[in-house]
């Protein structure tokens, strides 16, 4: 991956939306080298999808959660169910398996509080060995990741 590589990410990654005439400009190349360096970025799997920046509020998922999740116990059964629950629940965004602890780190959106409360007691709750959940509630955003963008 070189310099050219590089700076055809950087563009996709801030509007992926971009026409392959106005990325070629951008990044100093004719439109055919582009294309061709573009397909095999995709091909590599270096890019990996394009999708849509959808305002949350109006999809009915402007409450934000941190999720903080730690099981009682590591056996793969667990592990694999925990996981697997989660990972359908539509309301979560992301989830992550850490080292250490927490085991776990959700990021949670729905509606508000109250369809927060309603999500830990027909997700969370009912998932068996689940030992701790810590929620953290976002003041305010500083810096939202590349997808928020």
């Amino acid at each position: 991956m070189d310099a050219i590589d590089r700076a055809i990410i950087a563009e996709l990654e801030r509007d992926g939306r971009l026409t392959n005439v106005e990325l070629a400009h951008r990044v100093g190349l004719t439109p055919g080298p582009c294309l061709r360096r573009v397909q095999r970025l995709e091909a590599e799997g270096v890019i990996r999808g394009y999708r849509a920046v959808v305002d949350p509020g109006a999809v009915g998922r402007s409450f934000e959660v941190l999720v903080d999740l730690t099981l009682d116990s590591q056996d793969a059964e667990t592990v694999a169910y925990f996981e697997q629950t989660l990972a359908r629940a539509e309301e979560v965004l992301e989830l992550r398996r850490l080292f250490g602890s927490p085991d776990y780190f959700a990021r949670v959106a729905v509606a508000d509080l109250a369809a927060y409360e309603a999500f830990l007691s027909r997700y969370v709750m009912t998932i068996p060995r689940v030992r701790n959940i810590n929620s953290h509630f976002t003041m305010k955003n500083i810096k939202p990741g590349r997808e928020a963008r």
